[in-house]
Formats: structure tokens, C-alpha cells, sequence
């Protein structure tokens, strides 16, 4: 796992430059400057729109006496969008609103939860740590 996320601090900076230097030299400095500025705006708004609406949902389910797991995982899938598109680059934006956006969401929010049941299926139910 430490490999991984080396190679992911690693490569992801890298091709955020190249995308910025890319988008630069076609639309200008100052232009790609204010996008990336808007997009985060535009990005943390959004999130927390949506982050407020599945709060919501989560607690008439735990009202209804359910387990709001469908929401916790929607949260955590905005939660990491959100740290996407507040990360200056297009491909983390591209990325972050992906996460965020109602519609693509749950292709994310199901391949977590694949990787979740998948963990726990190998009797490995710590993700990051070993002991």
C-alpha cells in the first residue's frame, strides 16, 4: 500500500503540471488560473451541497431505524471528492466532481463497496495498517 501511494504522490502531481501547462498554453496563464480557481469554488459548493442532502438522508433512515450504509458510502465518496476538487488541478477535478455528481456516484460508491466486501471476504479487515 505504501507503494502505491509513493507512486500516487509521485505521478498524479506530475501529470496535474503537465494538464496545467497543457490547458495554459491553449486558453492563456491568467485564464487557466481563474479556472482552476472557479472549479474549486464551483467544486466545494456542489460538495457540500450534496454532502448536506445525503446527511440528511442518512438521518431518516437511522429515524426509520435503518442502518444508512447506501449514505455513509455516498459520504465517503464526497468527502473524497471534495478533497479532489479543492486540490488545484483539472485531473483531480475531473476526478472530484465524478465523486460528487448524483449520477456517476454510485458507480463509485459500488466499487467501494466491492473493495470493502472483498477485504473483509479475505479475513482482512484492516485496510491501511498492519499488525
Amino acid at each position: 500500500m505504501g507503494r502505491v501511494l509513493l507512486l500516487l504522490f509521485i505521478v498524479v502531481p506530475a501529470l496535474e503540471i503537465w494538464a496545467i501547462i497543457e490547458v495554459g498554453q491553449r486558453i492563456g496563464g491568467w485564464q487557466t488560473f481563474a479556472l482552476i480557481i472557479l472549479t474549486g469554488i464551483v467544486g466545494a459548493y456542489l460538495a457540500k451541497k450534496e454532502a448536506v442532502k445525503v446527511w440528511s438522508y442518512a438521518q431518516s433512515d437511522m429515524a426509520a431505524g435503518q442502518v444508512p450504509t447506501r449514505h455513509i458510502m455516498d459520504g465517503i465518496c464526497l468527502f473524497a471528492g471534495g478533497v479532489f476538487l479543492l486540490s488545484p488541478g483539472f485531473l483531480t477535478d475531473i476526478a472530484g466532481i465524478l465523486l460528487v455528481l448524483p449520477l456517476t456516484r454510485p458507480l463509485f460508491r459500488n466499487l467501494l463497496s466491492v473493495w470493502i466486501q472483498k477485504k473483509l471476504s479475505n479475513g482482512r479487515p484492516f485496510f491501511f495498517f498492519r499488525r
